[in-house]
């Protein structure tokens, strides 16, 4: 499992690292992001990616969990 944490970084950061990260064909992601936008864009773009993509909320943080 490759873990990203992409806090503190605006869009489109998260998704460039994600990008960046599914590039190598992980079985699976996990993402950590601190804005909605940012967890909507790479939910988004994990999806278009081929991976099923759970959110677990943490405050004001969340964890994307992308498996094939």
């Amino acid at each position: 499992m490759v873990r990203i944490d992409a806090r503190g970084m605006s869009c489109p950061q998260p998704v460039l690292m994600c990008k960046k990260a599914l590039g190598g064909n992980p079985e699976g992601i996990e993402i950590l992001v601190d804005n909605n936008t940012a967890c909507r864009n790479v939910e988004r773009f994990m999806k278009n990616s081929g991976y099923n993509v759970s959110i677990k909320e943490m405050e004001e943080e969340y964890l994307l969990t992308g498996v094939k």
